[in-house]
C-alpha cells in the first residue's frame, strides 16, 4: 500500500462520496468532522491528487477521484469479505447440523457459508436445504431443521427462537428509461401491467399487504413464481414489479435493462421484509448466535456494499439487524 494510504482514509473517502458533505461522513463513520478534514487530506497528499472538489455543495468528486471510488470500493469490499469469512465457528463437537437456507441467497451467500461451516464441523453430518421462505418455517415447526434463514412472517413459531438479520426494503423495479424518478412512477407507469410474484410466496403475500395499506389496486392478470423470470419480464418491458433490493441483487444479468426505485408511496414506514435466523429453543444457543454472525457479515460483504454502491440511496434502509 501506498505510504500514507491507511483503511480508515479509505473508509472516510467512501463515506464522503457516497453521502456528499463531511458531517454525513463523520456520522457515517464515527469520526469527528475535523477527523473526517484530515483523513481525507492526508488520503490526498499520499496518492498526490485533489479527490474531491470541497467548493461544490454537495461535495463531489474529481475526475481522478471518481476512477479512485472505483478501486476504494473493491479493495474495501474484498477487505470486509475476508473479515467475516475469517469468523471461526467451534462447532466440532456437534454430531450432527440440517440447516434450511431462503433461496434468495443461492448465487452469493450460501457457497461462502457452507465453506466456512465445513471447515467447523470436522465429524459431524452436515445437511443444508434451500428452499421458499414458505417452506422453510414450516419446517421449522416440524423439527426438520436445527437452524434456518429465511425471511420473517412477523409471527412467533411454536418452539423455534428468531435472530434478526438484515432489513431489506422494499422497492420498485421498472424498464429502463420507462420512469423518470419515484415522484412520478406510476404516472409514468401505468401504461404497463403489475408483474405479482405467486400468490402462495411470503413476498407475495407482503407485497399485497403493502399495497393494501396504500388503498392500491392493479389488474390481476401476471402471476409468477420465478424471481429471475419476473425480473426478466420487467427486463423485456413487459411490466413492472415489487421487490427488494436483495431481489434486484440476484437478478444482475438484467441490471442493464431494468431501474431501481424507492417507493413512490407517500409514506413507507416500515415497508420491509426481515431476514432471519431461526433456531429451535431445544438447540445449543452459542451455534445460532456463531451463525448469525457470520450470515451478518457474509451480507454486508457480498449483498448489501455492492447493492448501495450501485444504488446509493439504499444506504441505511437496506442494513444488516445487529444482534
Amino acid at each position: 500500500m501506498l505510504k500514507g494510504v491507511t483503511l480508515r482514509g479509505l473508509e472516510v473517502f467512501e463515506a464522503l462520496a457516497a453521502h456528499g458533505s463531511v458531517a454525513a461522513a463523520a456520522e457515517a463513520t464515527g469520526l469527528s468532522q475535523p477527523a473526517v478534514s484530515q483523513q481525507l487530506s492526508n488520503l490526498e497528499k499520499a496518492v498526490g491528487t485533489t479527490l474531491v472538489e470541497r467548493t461544490r455543495r454537495p461535495m463531489r468528486l474529481t475526475r481522478a477521484g471518481r476512477g479512485f471510488l472505483a478501486r476504494t470500493e473493491a479493495a474495501l469490499r474484498e477487505l470486509r469479505m475476508a473479515r467475516s469469512e475469517l469468523t471461526v465457528m467451534d462447532l466440532s463437537d456437534l454430531p450432527s447440523l440440517d440447516i434450511g437456507l431462503i433461496d434468495d441467497f443461492d448465487n452469493d451467500l450460501t457457497p461462502r457459508l457452507v465453506t466456512i461451516l465445513a471447515d467447523s464441523l470436522t465429524r459431524c453430518r452436515f445437511k443444508l436445504i434451500t428452499a421458499p421462505s414458505r417452506e422453510i418455517s414450516q419446517a421449522m415447526t416440524e423439527g426438520v431443521f436445527h437452524i434456518a434463514v429465511a425471511a420473517s412472517t412477523g409471527e412467533a413459531l411454536s418452539g423455534v427462537v428468531e435472530y434478526p438479520l438484515v432489513r431489506d426494503p422494499f422497492v420498485v423495479v421498472a424498464p429502463r428509461d420507462m420512469a423518470a424518478g419515484p415522484d412520478s412512477l406510476l404516472e409514468d407507469l401505468s401504461s404497463l401491467p403489475f408483474l405479482r410474484y405467486a400468490g402462495e410466496q411470503l413476498i407475495a403475500q407482503q407485497v399485497e399487504a403493502l399495497l393494501a395499506r396504500h388503498a392500491l389496486s392493479f389488474e390481476d392478470r401476471f402471476e409468477i413464481g420465478s424471481h429471475l423470470a419476473l425480473m426478466a419480464m420487467v427486463a423485456r418491458r413487459i411490466g413492472w414489479a415489487v421487490t427488494t433490493p436483495l431481489g434486484y441483487m440476484r437478478a444482475a444479468r438484467f441490471h442493464d435493462e431494468i431501474s431501481c426505485f424507492p417507493l413512490p408511496f407517500a409514506s413507507t414506514t416500515g415497508a420491509a421484509r426481515r431476514i432471519s435466523l431461526f433456531a429451535r429453543t431445544d438447540f445449543s444457543a452459542t451455534v445460532p448466535l456463531d451463525v448469525a454472525q457470520s450470515m451478518r457479515g457474509l451480507v454486508q460483504g457480498h449483498m448489501i456494499d455492492p447493492a448501495v454502491g450501485r444504488l446509493p440511496w439504499l444506504a441505511g434502509e437496506l442494513r444488516v439487524i445487529e444482534g
